[in-house]
Parts: structure tokens; sequence; C-alpha cells
């Protein structure tokens, strides 16, 4: 069928993530109608993860078109820009502290910038509590919507934003992710100030790293008086099961990983050992370099649904940046087809160039010396 102009078309945005919502509330800022759909039973139904900072050429950039950057450095943490690099004994090896007023690289919590995003929406833009099955239909549209609970919606474009083991992604291409062979494993910490002091001096307003070229461990403030802290680890995705643990044995695994870094010292292992609550397991995928599908007018993807990459501090933004871009193609393009096709030609090259410089780099978050980009 003749694609639609975006004004007319049902637009339809499977992921109420930072990508899915900033690409439907710059599309509503030019009065084009979209509908989010999410899987989570509501807002508040789960955590949102740690925090992130968000760049100047993107992921800023692109709440400048939402028209949310004001409102998002009023919640920002710029101090959360302090980034200390250590080795297993606890001795600083690099100290960068940002300078008063920069903003560059803030911090924000997940759950935050989420609420920004959702409180900008027109009521009702977003369908809680629907989890895609699958996306039917001819590949020049309309496309149909399959619910796990059996409902279905009709759509003109869908915009997979669904993360790295999207529903969408089957409909324009067959790559799935792949284990990298690395894993997060991470922990909580919370009233940082009362309950961990020695750990708040340690790590300072920021974040903080350190490597033996084995393994190595990334500490990361959060608002609130939180912190989170990630493990790496070179691992078999079953390591834990292997080891004869389950996700719910926290001393367990406490104890597995106390002796996997028992040379570092007792002020790095605190970081290891005092967190509150129990520790969860991450294990690292990635999609193949580069990843590209043939074009489809009635479906595109975006952020990690598109490129999956490791966790090196550029995923949110270009996520976000993808949103802004094809948010702005579809407000000035005369037909969906036309827009996603606009969209494609700059995002797919982009993204497998930034894959492409990223292969491979969870090996480098091992390394004594200091990785450029942060985990996110």
């Amino acid at each position: 069928m003749p694609s639609l102009t975006p004004v007319n078309a049902r637009i339809s945005v499977i992921g109420a993530g930072p990508g899915g919502l900033t690409c439907a509330r710059i599309l509503q800022r030019h009065g084009i109608p979209v509908t989010v759909y999410d899987r989570d039973p509501d807002a508040a139904s789960r955590d949102q993860g740690g925090s992130l900072d968000l760049h100047e050429e993107d992921g800023q950039l692109a709440l400048r078109e939402a028209g949310l950057l004001e409102e998002f450095s009023a919640l920002a943490r710029p101090e959360g820009q302090e980034m200390r690099g250590l080795d297993p004994a606890g001795r600083l090896l690099s100290h960068h502290l940002p300078d008063e007023g920069e903003m560059a690289r803030p911090e924000i919590d997940r759950g935050h910038l989420r609420e920004l995003l959702l409180r900008s929406l027109a009521p009702g833009t977003v369908r809680w509590g629907h989890t895609l099955a699958s996306v039917g239909g001819p590949a020049d549209g309309p496309r149909t919507l399959t619910f796990t609970d059996g409902t279905t919606a009709g759509t003109d474009l869908v915009i997979g934003a669904d993360g790295a083991f999207s529903r969408v992604r089957p409909a324009v291409s067959a790559a799935t992710p792949q284990y990298t062979g690395f894993g997060f494993l991470e922990a909580w910490f919370d009233d940082m100030e009362h309950a961990h002091p020695e750990l708040c001096e340690l790590v300072g307003e920021g974040s903080a790293h350190a490597a033996d070229g084995e393994r190595a461990l990334f500490a990361q403030r959060n608002g609130g008086g939180h912190m989170r802290v990630y493990l790496i680890r070179h691992v078999a995705a079953d390591w834990m099961t292997a080891s004869g643990l389950r996700p719910e044995d926290t001393e367990g695994i406490r104890a597995h990983l106390l002796r996997e870094y028992a040379s570092w010292s007792p002020r790095l292992l605190k970081l290891i050992s005092d967190n509150d609550g129990a520790y969860v397991d991450r294990p690292l995928f990635a999609l193949p370099v580069p990843h590209t599908w043939d074009h489809s007018p009635s479906v595109t993807l975006l952020g990690d649904a598109a490129h999956l990459m490791p966790p090196l501090g550029v995923g949110v933004n270009l996520a976000m940046l993808d949103a802004c871009e094809l948010a702005l193609a579809l407000a000035g393009s005369p037909t969906v087809g036309d827009a996603v096709r606009t969209y494609e030609k700059t995002m797919l090259p982009r993204s497998a160039e930034t894959a492409r410089l990223l292969e491979g780099g969870a090996a480098h978050l091992l390394s004594v010396t200091m990785p450029e980009e942060r985990p996110k």
C-alpha cells in the first residue's frame, strides 16, 4: 500500500525506555500522533537501573529537541562527572574533577530521566502492560501487533525501541545477540553517607574504576544517597550454576567473589562485600558488527534493538540520538517510508562505525589503564 503521511499514520513505539519516550515526545511536539506500548504494568513497577551520563553531542541534543534540556539540567548531577582510577591496592592513579559549571556529561538517574520524559507526554500516550509477542503483516504495511495476552493493534509504522532482545527486530532482521564472554555482577549500596562513609571517601561524588588485568570493578554514585558497583569478569554465561550457586545465595556469591578478588586491598573489597541486598547477574550481549537490514517502510529500530554494543557509555546516548533523528525525519518527510529511509541512511552507518570501535570493548574494562568510556 502507498506510504502514508506521518501525521495521518498510526505510529507505534515499542518500549518506554529513554529512546522510545524521546521519540514520542519529539513527535508530539511536531503534532504527530504516537502510541507507546510497554510490557511493564505501570511506570513504577521495576527499578530502572543506575546512573548515566548524557553527552552534549547526542543525549543532551535530543533533550533540546524535546524541549526538556532546562528541566534535565535542574535534575542532573554535574558532580557525578568526577572519575577516579584506582589500582587493586586502592591507590589513586588518576583523577578527573569537573570544572565548576561543566555540563559536558552530567549524570542523571535512569529513573529520573524516565519520569521527566513521561511527564512531558500527552496523557494516555503510553499503554502499560502490553508485552509484544510478534509483528505481522506485509513489509509495505499495514502491520499487526500481537501481544502476549492475545490482543492486537493495527499500525502503519512500528518503531522497535525494546532493547537487546527486541520482539520487533525479527520483522526486519534475523540477527540475535550473542554472549560476549564478559559479565557484570551488580551490587547496590544504600544510605551512603551514613552507612558507608569509607566508601564515599574512596569513590568520591562520581565513579571509580579499578582493575588488575583479569578482573575489574566500577563503582558509580547514584542520586538519593545510593551507589551501584559493577564487578566485571571474563566468565562463562552459566558461571553461577557451574559454581554451584544460585542468584538468591548472596552469601555464597559473596564468598566466591572474595576468593576471586583475594589479592585486592581490604578497602576495595568493601565494594564487593558490604552491599545491601542481593547481587544481580548481568551477562553482556552484543549484536553482530555491522548489524544492518533491508529497508521496510513500516518497521525500523533504534537503540539497543538496532545496535546492541558493550556498555561503554554510549548506549543510551545513541538511543536518544536515534530517537531524535527518526522523529525529526518523520516531521520533515512527505511519507513514513521516506522518513524511515532518511533516518536509516544516517543511523545505520553511524551505528556500524561505533560498533566496530567498541567491538570487544568489554575486555578493555579489565585493563589497569583507565577506559575512556564508562560502563552504562
